[in-house]
């Protein structure tokens, strides 16, 4: 998390207050371009729905991935996750009062945000499963030239 305080001191925090954006959430919890594409996806997609069910997500990020960054958003005290729906929390800690406060002026905003356009150099596409199982015949394979190096040594 990468929280710079002096962006949320009172003066800088009105000028950012005249126009809030999802990148600028996004950007204190996550420094990768790529994770903080995919937790702003979710926030906004919590705010468009006020109420968001998994089974209601779009399928532009697999349902683990949505979990993972909805269920992220519940830890760090954004969202509430009650009745299997996920919602903005109003309870903030006082520490982060001014970043809260920022995070309900962009809630409260009707802008819609094209997140494609924003987090330019994000990875969009899905990733390929990452299993390592071989089939059968790729396993015999793989046995017999290693007790093949093993012979050979």
């Amino acid at each position: 998390m990468s929280i710079k305080y002096w962006e949320f001191e009172d003066a800088p925090l009105r000028e950012k207050l005249k126009n809030p954006s999802v990148k600028e959430i996004a950007k204190i919890y996550f420094d990768n371009e790529t994770k903080a594409y995919r937790f702003a996806l979710a926030l906004d997609s919590v705010k468009h729905a006020k109420e968001l069910r998994l089974k209601d997500c779009s399928t532009q990020l697999p349902i683990p991935t949505w979990k993972r960054y909805l269920d992220y958003g519940v830890s760090v005290g954004l969202l509430k996750h009650e009745n299997n729906t996920y919602s903005f929390t109003d309870r903030y800690s006082r520490p982060l009062k001014n970043i809260s406060t920022y995070i309900k002026a962009w809630v409260e905003t009707d802008t819609n945000e094209d997140l494609n356009i924003i987090f330019a150099n994000a990875k969009t596409e899905k990733q390929k499963p990452r299993t390592s199982k071989k089939t059968d015949g790729q396993a015999q394979n793989a046995n017999s030239e290693s007790t093949e190096q093993n012979r050979q040594a």
